[in-house]
């Protein structure tokens, strides 16, 4: 048997765990492949999700292998026989451990970012892992779990070679396994996709699945997020965007950008705008809005709704990281995408399911690509600019600005043409964009007129 991925693998899994619905388990998944398992059965079962950290104690003079392990809380599970075979003595115990719960403690701020534990005492857990290959870490898990109170321990997994019964067996009071293929090297060889999860995803199933279930309330963001590298989550998962986020302390919000067509994060434009309205102490977020492989295929580019959509769950994904406002920055095709994105902030926002974008500021953009229906649609105050020497795109601008309904403003840049080239047109840019973002962060959006 093989599975697409790990989501795919999650809903047969789910399939098989059906009758413990009524037992109100708790799923449990290993970091990190282990939690988009583990996401789609506690979806089925209508259950609560977190993540079970351990790390193995592993022999001072051979990592590889354990003679225990650790989990939170405390928690500590010793193979006295490995202990004593080889020669680990009390102090090796206590600098191996030490190591070890300096990264446990990483990872549950990581992962949790202040949420606490779900308690095990005295309940059915569910482990999930995406498959069993020497079993160490699913075990070690197991032992963890039982050690915080669980009163039953289910380890549920897709795939293990033939023998995982045998050497999983003692730790669980049952294990539920897909397939045990007879040719068993690697977990990866019964996947199509078993591409690297990331630490963003995980994030992301915990907060989905604490908003499904209400099983304890997600930590308000810190007011602003780390800043770095990033790969964002899209499409359950499937695809992720790699970007940078950059937010100075005392930000008042950040803007997204939204690259136009066959650019990307690293834009020589965006950036330089960015940097500007960084040095202006606004925090930025540039990100890929296609994969190298969706961006050969041109149709994609011009496929505003679907970036639109892409948009969207990228603000989302920075809203549970940061509790500032967010603004919108769109170059050509991409500022199609970031009003339709607006558009649909503003839906959310009526419903009382999230906040308004605050601002919106489009670069030579075609916004007329949005529709007219949709741009009537939209809140954030808006600022279009367009190349005095950009005719065709000044126009359809024109038209744009008409249809409209929230506050905007149509700003032209003398003797510009569309990529702004020309010395001193991309610093009009940025000076216009700093300008609108920071006046309409500091204070709220005059009435529509």
């Amino acid at each position: 048997m093989r599975f697409d991925d790990r989501v795919d693998a999650g809903r047969r899994l789910a399939a098989r765990l059906e009758d413990l619905r009524d037992a109100g388990p708790v799923v449990l998944g290993l970091p990190r492949g282990g939690v988009p398992v583990a996401f789609e059965v506690a979806h089925a079962l209508g259950a609560p999700l977190d993540v079970i950290l351990v790390r193995k104690l592993g022999v001072p003079y051979h990592r590889e292998l354990g003679f225990g392990a650790i989990g939170e809380g405390g928690i500590r599970v010793i193979s006295e026989d490995i202990m004593r075979m080889s020669r680990v003595d009390e102090d090796d115990l206590a600098e191996v451990q030490r190591a070890e719960e300096a990264e446990l403690a990483r990872q549950a701020e990581r992962f949790r970012g202040g949420r606490p534990r779900i308690p095990l005492t005295g309940r059915t857990v569910i482990v999930v892992d995406d498959g069993i290959a020497t079993g160490a870490s699913a075990s070690a898990a197991c032992r963890v779990a039982r050690a915080e109170g669980a009163a039953r321990v289910v380890l549920a997994v897709p795939v293990a070679p033939p023998d995982a019964a045998e050497r999983i067996g003692p730790e669980v009071d049952e294990l539920i396994c897909l397939s045990t293929p007879p040719l068993f090297s690697a977990v990866g060889e019964w996947y199509r996709d078993f591409s690297q999860t990331a630490d963003e995803e995980v994030v992301d199933l915990l907060h989905r699945n604490a908003r499904e279930t209400g099983a304890g309330d997600c930590p308000r963001p810190d007011p602003a997020a780390p800043s770095g590298p990033v790969e964002v989550p899209v499409e359950g998962g499937r695809v992720r965007l790699p970007g940078d986020l950059d937010v100075p302390a005392g930000a008042p919000g950040v803007v997204v950008f939204a690259h136009g067509s066959g650019s990307s994060r690293f834009s020589p434009r965006n950036r330089a705008v960015a940097a500007a309205l960084g040095e202006a102490g606004l925090g930025t977020l540039l990100f890929d809005l296609l994969t190298p492989q969706e961006e050969a295929d041109r149709a994609n580019v011009f496929a505003v709704g679907p970036l639109a959509g892409r948009l969207t769950e990228v603000t989302h994904w920075l809203r549970r990281r940061t509790a500032l406002p967010v603004c919108y920055f769109g170059a050509s095709t991409g500022a199609a995408a970031a009003l339709l994105a607006a558009a649909d902030a503003a839906e959310e926002h009526a419903r009382g399911e999230g906040a308004d974008i605050a601002a919106v500021v489009s670069r030579g953009g075609r916004p007329d690509l949005a529709g007219s229906d949709r741009l009537a649609e939209v809140t954030a105050p808006t600022l279009l600019i367009v190349g005095g020497r950009d005719e065709t795109v000044l126009d359809l601008n024109r038209q744009a600005a008409a249809a409209l309904r929230c506050e905007n403003r149509l700003a032209v840049v003398p003797g510009a043409t569309h990529l702004f080239e020309e010395p001193g047109t991309l610093d009009a840019v940025a000076d216009l964009a700093r300008e609108w973002f920071t006046g309409h962060l500091a204070a709220p959006p005059a009435p529509a007129g």
